[in-house]
């Protein structure tokens, strides 16, 4: 199932905090909210930084599981080239797939853990389902940057990131997985940093 793709307007207001930190790492948190006003959970903050690497280092994995007929977490964010394995904690098999671009994959109906992992080798978004229970659906963000975060509940993500010219990127499931998600130069200091950033999304 792939969601409505809104029209969206993202708002972004940097709130500089004046608190010394350490020369090597920026304290960088960042509060999704949305139009109205409430925290976002489940938005993917990403930060690329030059000169970092765009690949997860050989062996990473994450973890993407079905329990109670519902995929936790429904929003995985992971760094291009990272494993990623689908537990099924449930008593009833699941099956597994996702038709999006950027990895068209398919578990058949199973218990258990799959013998292999899925690698997620390309950025972008993944919208995932389950062939058995329609209304199973879930989400893998997959960023080109070791820099990146979920929002919790309050819809804040903390991340710790280099000083220097970045470039920041929001994402969440209710902008569609088509059109490209907000984003805008960063520059951070030593010091710790404070973001503010509404989306008018769905």
């Amino acid at each position: 199932m792939t969601p409505r793709h809104p029209r969206l307007s993202a708002l972004l207001c940097l709130l500089g905090a004046n608190v010394c930190g350490v020369a090597d790492a920026a304290v960088f948190t960042v509060t999704v909210s949305s139009g109205q006003g409430l925290p976002m959970a489940d938005a993917v903050v990403a930060v690329e930084v030059r000169g970092a690497s765009t690949r997860a280092a050989p062996g990473t994995q994450a973890e993407l599981g079905q329990r109670g007929k519902r995929f936790t977490p429904s929003v995985l964010a992971v760094q291009t080239g990272t494993e990623v394995n689908f537990p099924n904690f449930d008593t009833v098999r699941h099956h597994v797939y996702s038709f999006s671009p950027i990895k068209p994959f398919e578990l058949k109906l199973y218990a258990g853990t799959p013998a292999s992992p899925v690698r997620f080798d390309k950025p972008g978004v993944a919208v995932l389902g389950c062939n058995i229970h329609d209304k199973m659906t879930a989400y893998v963000r997959v960023v080109d940057t070791p820099y990146f975060a979920r929002t919790d509940a309050a819809g804040r993500a903390l991340l710790d990131v280099p000083p220097g010219d970045h470039r920041l990127t929001i994402w969440h499931a209710g902008l569609g997985v088509d059109t490209p998600p907000p984003s805008r130069p960063l520059k951070l200091g030593a010091a710790p940093t404070s973001l503010s950033v509404t989306l008018d999304a769905p």
